[in-house]
């Protein structure tokens, strides 16, 4: 794996919130899918972390964004962890993962991965957690990665052009849209090697 992305660890996040400002929304849900490879190069999920998140002190809960996820911030049933707890979980395996496939740093696969890189760090650094396993900036996009492979940008619709099931009805949970996400991004990647688009011809991985 970090022969094929340069010393990162791909990993698949997906986050639920309560508004579309990074700073100011709530952080509602986080999940995270460990990527690995097998010996023949060929990816695909492995582990997959969730947690449900408090909202922090002062959050903003905006009304069309709970509705449009049909997450109840104070359901008793939600099992919430407060930012700096819930983050400390789903970090720790990562870290763990980056360390024993040889890589150096986490990089964020995301669909529309930008929205998902901003309330992570968000959250991270009002957590005032130092060690966030993930590259400060660099992503990979499944929006643009799929546009390329499969001609749309829409997760549901370019799952179901590469042929992987995807049920809108448990859409807008951040674990089933992060599998999903991965599912695809192995797709894409898994697709360019059986073309033959990495390694290039004669080029030796080391």
């Amino acid at each position: 794996m970090a022969g094929r992305f340069r010393g990162f660890l791909p990993v698949v996040v997906d986050v639920e919130t309560a508004g579309f400002n990074a700073r100011t929304d709530a952080l509602l849900e986080v999940a995270a899918v460990i990527l690995e490879m097998d010996e023949e190069g060929w990816i695909q999920p492995s582990d997959t972390i969730e947690r449900a998140i408090h909202p922090f002190d002062g959050a903003n809960l905006e009304q069309a964004a709970l509705d449009f996820t049909g997450i109840d911030p104070w359901h008793p049933e939600r099992n919430a962890d407060h930012e700096r707890d819930a983050l400390t979980e789903i970090f720790s395996p990562i870290r763990k993962a980056v360390k024993s496939q040889g890589c150096k740093r986490a990089v964020l696969v995301g669909h529309n991965a930008t929205f998902d890189h901003n309330f992570l760090f968000a959250a991270a650094e009002r957590a005032d957690i130092k060690r966030n396993p993930f590259h400060p900036f660099s992503t990979f996009d499944t929006a643009s990665l799929a546009g390329l492979a499969y001609g749309h940008t829409v997760l549901a619709k370019a799952c179901e052009i590469a042929g992987i099931d995807f049920s809108n009805r448990e859409a807008h949970s951040a674990a089933y849209d992060a599998e999903k996400t991965a599912e695809l991004f192995c797709s894409i990647v898994n697709r360019w090697k059986e073309l033959g688009g990495f390694p290039p011809k004669g080029f030796e991985l080391g």
